[in-house]
């Protein structure tokens, strides 16, 4: 039978807000690959280890058991859910809502949606809450890290407009990257700013980390402030600016407002004073403000190192003074660029698809705007009162003032702060609709209404990415199973709530995604984001920045290069506010400032990432990476299990030495929720974040936290290593994580081993799990005991151990012969040397060594191998799985340049030739692996070390 022919279809990549195009590759029913778009201008053809992998997303033998393919319902909480038709479900929800309206108020239902919507998805949501539900209460989880940017914004420039674009990189003679990781968060702007270095090596690259990330390590210079001192960081640097003379008088007089009462307000921001606040040196100091101000022009680049904070708001405006003062505003290489975190948390502030705003950047509080918005939407007013933001909305649904939760497209019962009131929250709240892709999410299990969404393959609309430009996201896929998109599940409840309360009788009668767009586009007209220019057929030859208004081509590179701002007075205005501690502080009781990010080939919840094994490579587990003095001074080694613990909350987690983590301070990954790792109760990192919110943006302090961190005594340890086909995957996981319930400690992640897929579990526990619940495991892991294992027990020391041993498919077992023999599982259970051999029969599964001839001696255990075992690692090249173990090997033997090394190695195992992401990780090998001389080769002694070049 022919195969089908493969079609291109050009889309977005649905992870961060670069807003890469990609190509996907598929024949109608299957995307058998995808690469990046070299016409768009986001990316020009490159993608990151995520993207690059989409397609692993789509897979039909993943997506039929990881997706949310039929709309369910339950009859009471405690009750199973069950699969019911979609008119059932839609009535149902509208009945719910329509209850709730009667008998509490419109107040009493809240909608919390995702940045990783597409705008008709926002837009739909929005004017079903406001127009026809009649609340504000919608809010998005764009509010946990975007929402300080756009009140920064406000404040300063007087509207939510993004004034840089990506191309402004190139013009840059300093990059001044403030609290983002770019590396590992966006790392396709990363690799533009690698070119950008690669082409002026005048340019001047300073970042503002606490931690000494890939991207600070690359830096010209670091300054690693203590976290939470930014806004005097800025203060210290204006004041700089001041006693030198480096300000831009002519632009502060004709251009902007309040510059005296900011003067003022630095005054005190002496370099000492700063040096000591900050934990910096004073002449990083000083040469960071020299740079910024006099090597320009400077473009700042920041994220979430500013926005997740209580004072979030004022350290944007801070950072923002910096430009003003020195006039590095709409002007080519010049300005400050807030990178968004989410493909379409832009798209959703344009629509208004928050509590506090009304579409097009329309403001709430304005009468003005509320008329206008209402003549549009065809009603006598929108509410006049904010709705609950994020965490003030869940706050209420736990106090019962919320009756009706609608959730889309996002996970609170990982994402959000302080997860101990999450989860009464949910709880509480006596209806609870959850609409999704995926059926991984742990919010889901509060779930009384479940509503299945298409995802990123099968849906049609538009996102805005960091820079203002709207792509186009075209469905590759039809519909999985009985999938709808969410702009039109929220239609279908709007038709019904409006036949039953006769209004808006055809406010939402859509027939496709433009036609939603149409409409979201007209009620733009006249405002700082007019796209009334565009149209999707303009988007179909490529995307577009806005604004685009009627008339126009094509749309703003940047912003105010007239020097005119979206004030009543037409001037920017300078920001004046003192400098605040972080709202959670560090004392003798939690004496560590815990701060989170990212990983480099995951995405929030893992919800998406989840799905492809590979992308666990890198870091395969969570941990709590601590420096190596703290770990001295509390007795602590690699590996050990500790208790972190805050005001609100505590996890269990391994704890591992990190170089990158100053001394007082200690990291956790955001990703860990309770789908993967857990244990006695425990949310993930963010059962130990701060809710505490900044007065001004609502948005909550979830970048650092005060934490103590303690030695965790249990005893009983399990591993388990399972090669198996992708398929049984996430039926598996599904399986094991009600079996681990009640486990003290337990992590379950998806992994590889070599070209094949499986998974690995850990456990710890006081005493030994009962029989019951350890045959459970092991039958889901297929290492029940029968003829197939290896087995050794020792029934007074408690230690076991399994193997699976399986003949390979070779030629020779093809034919009848012996044949070679491979593990392809293990177990080990016991005290904790019980583990000792854990890494050499790890990589025995990896390698597919053929073991035939080793018998029991597989089970002696111990951490020497019986046989030669090529060590494991973990992969630093996601793409093509190359392995640390082999990078250093390969950089020992040659010799030259950093750069030639670089190159040598690139050579031999094509690390870093594909998405690039694992490039600062393979320039920091380079440096740190000397090369052997000829003689150390031939006589095994190793050379005197010399120093090396750092790679640019």
């Amino acid at each position: 039978m022919k195969a089908a022919a493969l079609i291109e279809t050009r889309t977005t990549c649905p992870y961060c807000g670069v807003g890469c195009g990609v190509i996907a590759q598929h024949d109608g029913v299957q995307i058998t690959g995808v690469r990046g778009d070299p016409d768009h201008p986001a990316n020009f053809g490159r993608l990151c280890s995520k993207g690059a992998n989409l397609h692993l997303t789509t897979l039909p033998e993943v997506a039929q058991t990881s997706r949310l393919l039929a709309p369910a319902m339950r009859v009471e909480r405690t009750a199973p859910i069950q699969t019911v038709a979609w008119d059932d479900a839609l009535n149902h929800v509208a009945e719910r809502i329509a209850h709730t309206v009667a008998e509490h108020g419109p107040d009493s239902v809240g909608i919390y949606v995702s940045g990783q919507l597409l705008t008709e998805d926002y837009y739909a949501f929005n004017k079903l809450t406001k127009a026809l539900i009649g609340t504000q209460n919608i809010d998005t989880n764009s509010r946990l890290c975007m929402s300080s940017a756009v009140a920064g914004y406000k404040a300063t420039l007087g509207t939510d407009s993004v004034p840089c674009s990506y191309e402004d990189i190139d013009h840059a003679r300093v990059l001044f990257i403030s609290g983002s990781n770019t590396a590992f968060a966006h790392p396709v702007l990363y690799r533009r700013i690698e070119a950008a270095r690669a082409a002026n090596p005048d340019l001047k690259v300073i970042v503002v980390d606490p931690r000494r990330t890939d991207t600070a390590a690359e830096a010209d210079l670091h300054l690693p402030i203590l976290p939470g001192t930014d806004v005097m960081l800025y203060h210290g640097m204006l004041h700089i600016m001041l006693w030198e003379g480096w300000i831009d008088r002519a632009f502060i007089d004709a251009q902007t407002e309040g510059f005296d009462q900011l003067k003022a307000q630095v005054r005190n921001a002496t370099p000492a004073e700063v040096a000591r606040i900050c934990g910096i040196d004073q002449a990083a100091l000083l040469e960071a403000t020299r740079l910024f101000a006099t090597h320009g022009p400077t473009l700042s680049l920041y994220c979430q190192g500013l926005n997740q904070s209580a004072d979030g708001t004022h350290k944007n405006a801070a950072l923002i003074n910096l430009h003003l003062a020195t006039g590095q505003i709409g002007k080519p290489g010049a300005g400050p660029f807030s990178l968004t975190g989410q493909p379409n948390a832009m798209g959703g502030r344009e629509v208004g698809g928050l509590a506090n705003l009304l579409p097009a950047h329309r403001d709430l509080s304005n009468p003005e705007h509320r008329a206008e918005v209402a003549a549009f939407w065809g009603i006598d007013e929108v509410p006049t009162t904010r709705g609950k933001t994020a965490v003030e909305m869940f706050e209420a649904a736990r106090s019962g003032e919320i009756k009706l939760l609608w959730i889309v497209c996002t996970n609170p019962a990982h994402s959000l702060p302080n997860q101990a009131a999450v989860h009464t929250a949910l709880s509480a709240v006596p209806c609870v609709i959850v609409q999704d892709a995926f059926a991984s999410p742990a919010t889901l299990k509060y779930a009384d209404i479940v509503l299945p969404a298409t995802p990123w393959a099968e849906k049609d609309g538009t996102v805005t990415n960091s820079e203002r430009r709207i792509s186009r996201q075209r469905a590759v896929l039809p519909p999985m199973g009985e999938a709808r998109h969410d702009w039109l599940i929220a239609a279908q409840v709007a038709q019904r709530l409006a036949a039953r309360w006769g209004r808006l009788r055809n406010g939402f009668d859509w027939a496709d995604s433009e036609a939603v767009w149409k409409e979201w586009r007209e009620i733009t007209r006249g405002t700082d984001c007019d796209i009334t220019g565009m149209s999707y057929a303009m988007l179909e030859a490529g995307p577009q920045q806005w604004p685009l208004r009627e008339g126009e081509t094509v749309g703003a590179q940047r912003l105010f290069t007239d020097g005119r701002f979206n004030t009543p007075s037409g001037r920017a205005r300078f920001v004046a506010q003192a400098y605040k501690p972080v709202a959670d502080r560090v004392d003798a009781h939690f004496p560590l400032a815990l701060t989170t990010g990212r990983h480099r080939d995951q995405w929030h919840g893992l919800s998406r990432t989840g799905l492809v094994p590979k992308l666990f490579a890198h870091a395969p587990e969570p941990r709590i990476e601590m420096n190596g003095a703290d770990m001295g001074r509390r007795g602590l080694r690699e590996g050990d299990l500790v208790r972190v613990e805050s005001r609100r909350g505590r996890q269990v987690l391994p704890v591992a030495a990190s170089d990158a983590v100053r001394s007082g301070q200690a990291f956790v990954a955001m990703h860990w929720g309770e789908e993967y790792s857990g244990g006695a109760g425990t949310h993930g990192v963010n059962s130990v974040t701060s809710d505490a919110i900044d007065p001004v943006s609502r948005q909550p302090e979830l970048k650092h936290a005060a934490v103590r961190v303690s030695t965790l005594d249990l005893p009983w340890r399990l591993v388990a290593h399972v090669s198996c086909s992708l398929t049984d995957v996430q039926p598996r996981l599904a399986e094991l994580r009600l079996l681990l319930q009640d486990a003290e400690f337990w992590t379950l992640v998806p992994t590889t081993f070599g070209e094949s897929s499986g998974i690995t579990l850990r456990m710890a526990n006081t005493v030994r799990p009962a029989q019951s619940v350890l045959d459970a495991l092991a039958a889901v892991l297929d290492l029940a005991p029968n003829a197939r294992l290896l087995r050794y027990s020792d029934a007074q020391r408690g230690v076991e151990r399994r193997l699976r041993v399986v003949a390979q498919a070779t030629a020779a077992t093809d034919a009848g012969g012996s044949g070679a023999r491979s593990i392809s599982a293990l177990w080990l259970s016991g005290p904790q040397d019980a583990l000792d051999a854990e890494d050499w029969l790890r990589s025995l599964i990896d390698t597919r060594q053929d073991v035939s001839r080793l018998g029991a001696a597989l089970l002696a255990g111990g951490s020497q191998a019986p046989m030669p075992v090529q060590a494991r690692g973990a992969a630093v090249c996601s793409c093509l799985g190359v392995s640390e173990p082999a990078i250093r090997a390969c950089l020992a033997e040659v010799t030259g340049t950093a750069q030639e090394r670089l190159s040598a190695l690139q050579t031999r195992h094509r690390c870093g030739t594909q998405c690039g992401s694992c490039l600062p990780e393979l320039k920091r090998l380079v440096a740190q692996v000397q090369p052997a001389t000829a003689m150390s080769l031939a006589t095994g002694v190793a050379p005197e070390p010399v120093a090396a070049a750092p790679v640019k």
